[in-house]
């Protein structure tokens, strides 16, 4: 069979297709019909075909819907970003794999989710090796205290625990609030690796590249498995990232600097956000940080006797929701383990990094839906 398959490499594409088809169907009448297929999936995988993030996406595809579901901005990024990959593709090397390695009232506030010290220390014991730490929080909008902080890290030190630190939203925090590395913390440099995005940072999801920061111990085994797995990342928008970000670090103590404009920008659509959905009897959580805003959907009482009876509840509204009044979001539950999900199916999420055209269409959609209940 090698010798055969070595042999069709010469025969031209279209041959080789021809006879690799042919190939296939002899294996395929060769085995019995009775024969059980002994190769199978790993039951760890089991269920991971299925995403939230593709039915929903998939659901509010029609051009009709508003479409609030995705963290999926429909505003500018900055136009010096798009300037500058425009500049670095022009550049002929910078078109190559990517160089080495480098080194270096009727609402509530996300304020109001705390931390329980007792409850997360029963959580650490001598086997625990790391906790995944998300400050600004996805989907709640939370920004850690420095005090919640410091109990994550004293039962880190205690345990000799690593923390992975996914700080996304890092320079979207609101008023009065402060983002607050963990890194920082005495103690907790050596044991954190630090998560960031470009696309949360400027506004620019389809680059899809991020970075680690941390100690060069545990930073290297990031890039064993960087190389072994995605071996690259886009070598153009690399460089215009690092360029973008060069803009944006010398101007730090300008107020125009993307960092802190952004967060300005995003403050009114968040209380414009939050407005409407009091309006329309939704107990919304105003965010100190991030571009998400849950919101209590159990006061509407809205019959779902007609959708799905085997899904949560947040899961059965959104779908109502969409299908009803041509709104999308995305439910709270897949963001949770089965051990939680019942706690949160009463909660839905908003995204609000929206042009103030899409704001506008929710608007009427739900003064409409004000109107209705009334």
């Amino acid at each position: 069979m090698l010798c055969a398959s070595r042999s069709f490499s010469y025969l031209g594409i279209r041959t080789y297709q021809l006879r690799a088809d042919l190939l296939s169907r002899s294996i395929k009448l060769s085995a019995s019909d009775t024969m059980a297929f002994r190769h199978k999936n790993t039951r760890r995988i089991e269920g991971l075909d299925s995403s939230v993030w593709v039915e929903f996406t998939k659901v509010a595809a029609d051009p009709s819907i508003v479409n609030l579901g995705q963290g999926l901005p429909d505003i500018s990024p900055p136009s010096y970003v798009k300037e500058e990959l425009a500049n670095v593709a022009a550049v002929d090397r910078l078109n190559q794999y990517t160089r080495g390695f480098k080194n270096d009232g009727n609402s509530a506030s996300s304020a109001d989710w705390v931390l329980d010290p007792a409850e997360l220390a029963e959580k650490f014991n001598s086997k625990t090796k790391a906790i995944i730490l998300n400050t600004p929080h996805n989907p709640i909008g939370k920004v850690f205290t420095r005090e919640e902080l410091q109990v994550i890290a004293d039962l880190c030190i205690k345990h000799d625990t690593l923390c992975i630190s996914d700080e996304v939203y890092e320079w979207l925090v609101y008023k009065g609030k402060k983002h607050i590395r963990i890194a920082t913390l005495p103690g907790m440099w050596e044991r954190t690796i630090t998560i960031g995005s470009a696309g949360k940072t400027y506004s620019v999801t389809g680059w899809k590249l991020g970075w680690s920061i941390g100690p060069q111990n545990l930073i290297k085994h990031l890039q064993v498995v960087h190389q072994n797995t995605l071996y690259t990342c886009p070598t153009p928008l690399q460089e215009a990232l690092a360029r973008a970000f060069w803009i944006d670090y010398k101007r730090m103590d300008d107020p125009d600097c993307y960092f802190y404009s952004l967060s300005r920008e995003l403050e009114s659509k968040r209380d414009r956000m939050a407005q409407l959905l009091q309006e329309v009897g939704l107990k919304p959580v105003i965010p100190d940080g991030g571009y998400f805003m849950i919101a209590d959907v159990s006061t509407l009482n809205v019959d779902l006797s007609d959708e799905d009876g085997n899904q949560p509840y947040d899961y059965k509204f959104v779908r109502w929701m969409i299908k009803s009044k041509k709104l999308s979001a995305i439910p709270v539950s897949a963001f949770c383990g089965p051990e939680t999900k019942g706690q949160f199916e009463k909660y839905i999420r908003f995204c609000f990094i929206k042009e103030d055209s899409t704001l506008d269409a929710a608007e009427v959609i739900l003064k409409n839906w004000t109107k209705q209940k009334n």
